[in-house]
This record gives C-alpha cells, structure tokens and sequence, in this order.
C-alpha cells in the first residue's frame, strides 16, 4: 500500500514556473514507477509526465515536452514534477500516480495508487 501526497500548486503567472512534489509513504517507493496527470473540468484525466521507475524511460506529452521536467528522490520518497514557462493551459488540478509494475504507465488505469490533486492555475 502506498499513500501519496501532493503538494506545490498554486497560482503563478503564465511564463512562471512551479515544483510540485508528491511524498509517497512506504519503503520500497524504488519499486514503484510514478506518473503526473492533470485534470480540468468536463475533460478526462491527461498523463502529463511519467517515468519507468529506473530512471531509464520517461514519457512526456507533446504540449509540455521542453518545459516540465519529472525527476524522482529514492531516499525522500518522493517525486517531482518541475514546471516551466507556464502557459495558461496548464492550468488544472494536477495528480501524482504510482505503478507497481516496471515499465512507463501511459493510461490511468496502468496506476495502483493516487494522490489527492494539487491546483495549478497559470494567469494569463
């Protein structure tokens, strides 16, 4: 069992950036492969940034490629979503997942475990 949580969002002008975190409880966070969604209203969950757990693979999608970065922290258990030159259209309300099995988790229902949410609003 793994808890996650989020913590980071905010407002932020748009060409600003943000770092959101998302401690995760449990000692074999190593093994988990962890990923960032995003949600607004009215539209489905999107997979902003994910990683295969080893550092080796991570996926980022097209919109936010060259300005958010994922990186992990084994020893603090957690994982961070870095976010620059945002734009208006990032703004949402941002989740952290993890995923038992190896390998880059590219749908929703690839994660075992959630976070809450963070908001992230970008003014234009």
């Amino acid at each position: 069992q793994v808890q996650l949580v989020e913590s980071g969002g905010g407002l932020v002008q748009a060409g600003g950036s943000l770092r959101l975190a998302c401690a995760a409880s449990g000692r074999t966070f190593s093994s988990y492969a962890m990923g960032w969604f995003r949600q607004t209203p009215g539209k489905d969950s999107e997979l902003v940034a994910a990683d295969d757990r080893s550092g080796g693979s991570t996926y980022y999608a097209d919109s936010v490629k060259g300005r958010f970065t994922i990186s992990r922290d084994n020893a603090r258990t957690t994982v961070f979503l870095q976010m620059n030159r945002l734009k208006p259209e990032d703004t949402a309300v941002y989740y952290c997942a993890a995923r038992s099995l190896f390998g880059l988790g590219l749908r929703a229902t690839d994660y075992d475990y959630w976070g809450q949410g963070t908001q992230v609003t970008v003014s234009s």
